[in-house]
């Protein structure tokens, strides 16, 4: 059985967790202590963090690698599109949302040290601003990729959860975002995958 360690105020963890529900699958989910994780995390995954995926002698780690797996291994209902020409824009997609959104995550969770308030605002508002632009696409289309949930919509979804409690508000312009936020969370395996301490995150 696949065993996910997971972070329970973890957005990264809670795209595993979110998948993991959509394919309905058996598993476990062994929550972890964020301010102070068990030392066999750091054997497990060389940069001490979760999510990390366990499945008899494979460990994997990082959301994104650890998702295709479970997608290809599960391949119902299939979250990466099977066109390998999609497969590799989905994947591109991923990478920008990385690069541009989730860097700026990674600075708002960052839990070591005092906060640096100018640092915050300006991870906050490049988060406003990447956002926004997303938002247009979003008017004609259901998901991310059209009218297939996928796993794009996965790996943005814990983003979108926590605006408030990362104390973003979006401008009047990204109301289809916000639309379509509401279409993700209304999903069976996203309410399923939420942590008591994720559901208080959002008014």
């Amino acid at each position: 059985m696949m065993v996910l360690y997971s972070g329970t105020t973890c957005p990264f963890s809670q795209r595993c967790r979110f998948v993991l529900f959509e394919k309905g699958m058996d598993f476990e989910i062994r929550d972890i202590d964020l301010y102070n994780k068990p030392e066999d995390i750091s054997v497990m995954n060389p940069y001490g963090q979760v999510p990390i995926l366990v499945e008899r002698d494979l460990v994997l780690y990082e959301s994104n690698i650890i998702n295709e797996y479970i997608d290809e291994r599960f391949p119902h209902p299939q979250l990466m599109p099977a066109d390998p020409v999609m497969r590799a824009r989905t994947r591109l997609f991923l990478y920008n949302f990385e690069k541009e959104l989730f860097v700026h995550v990674s600075t708002l969770e960052d839990r070591n040290g005092k906060p640096d308030e100018k640092r915050l605002e300006r991870a906050r508002q490049n988060i406003r601003d990447r956002l926004a632009q997303l938002a247009p696409m979003l008017l004609k289309n259901k998901f991310m990729l059209g009218e297939e949930f996928s796993m794009l919509d996965v790996a943005v979804a814990p983003l979108l959860w926590r605006l408030d409690h990362y104390g973003i508000e979006l401008p009047k312009n990204a109301a289809p975002l916000q639309k379509y936020a509401e279409r993700i969370f209304s999903r069976p395996a996203y309410i399923e995958a939420l942590t008591p301490s994720e559901k208080v995150m959002r008014r």
